[in-house]
């Protein structure tokens, strides 16, 4: 049985509750943050706290617990779960939301408390290094008709989900999108880079996309390997026309992609780069 934690609590995953007037039910008025862990050992902790904070801060919640609390609460649900997940790859999810109200009113209501859930999962092990050991991505592409404030972590995620869901429904395994001028943003659930001419493409932060954690420690790795990287826009025909894509994401590491709506990438392979950045990536994720 797994084990949960809610309000300051661990308990088996299936006794933890909300209330129904709680207003990440009600709204979605919340944020949450995916922190995978390998062996206890947790990947960009110290960036998913950041982007907590700042999350919380853009919609004007208060963070309910420090640095070390929030290390502490990771600590207990990966002990508590250990056993559950024996292979050692856990992630862990936090979703803070506003908190429970008495009525159902838009405006933030005041002097009510943040609702603190949490709960332990079995991920993939990390990437191999061989591209023939790992198994790439088909993807869909559609144009981006989400909110405007991608940069939030929000629970708010029906759009993305719309977006995920158009992929599954074309039989790949995500969407990634643009918007209306063709410039490619992101995916549905992942950052995404390219490769042109052994240059590292990725776009730069704005509005439009997540801060991904693994994206922010793929840009370093890379830099440290001495591959050339630059966060710059392009465009859906530059990605067509891409020798490599990939995804990248807490769960994903960093995700070959071999086909975009239907086009083949490159040679249709999982290409050379892939290789380069995925060791680059092993070698400094644990820094980070």
């Amino acid at each position: 049985m797994t084990i949960a934690f809610l309000n300051g609590e661990f308990m088996p995953l299936s006794e933890a509750k909300i209330s129904p007037m709680d207003r990440g039910f009600l709204f979605g008025d919340g944020i949450y943050e995916v922190i995978p862990t390998y062996h206890g050992k947790a990947v960009g902790m110290t960036g998913h706290l950041s982007r907590m904070r700042d999350g919380l801060a853009a919609i004007s919640i208060t963070n309910p617990y420090n640095a070390q609390q929030w290390q502490q609460n990771l600590n207990g649900l990966i002990d508590a779960n250990a056993s559950h997940f024996p292979n050692g790859n856990i992630g862990v999810y936090f979703h803070i939301s506003r908190g429970t109200d008495t009525k159902r009113y838009h405006a933030y209501p005041q002097n009510i408390t943040p609702t603190v859930f949490g709960f332990a999962f079995e991920i993939a092990p990390s990437q191999p290094l061989e591209a023939a050991n790992v198994k790439p991505f088909k993807v869909a592409l559609e144009e981006d008709k989400r909110w405007q404030r991608c940069h939030i972590k929000s629970t708010s995620l029906l759009g993305n989900v719309m977006h995920f869901q158009a992929g599954v429904d074309s039989g790949v395994q995500e969407t990634i999108l643009h918007n209306s001028d063709g410039i490619i943003t992101e995916a549905s659930s992942c950052n995404v880079f390219m490769v042109k001419d052994n240059a590292i493409f990725t776009p730069p932060l704005d509005n439009q996309l997540l801060p991904g954690i693994t994206r922010q420690i793929a840009l370093e790795a890379f830099k440290r390997a001495g591959l050339a990287v630059e966060e710059k826009w392009f465009t859906k025909e530059d990605l067509f026309n891409a020798d490599e894509v990939w995804l990248t994401s807490s769960s994903k590491e960093i995700a070959p992609v071999i086909e975009v709506d239907g086009k083949t990438i490159g040679s249709g392979e999982v290409g050379p780069m892939w290789e380069k950045a995925i060791k680059a990536y092993h070698n400094y994720k644990f820094e980070a």
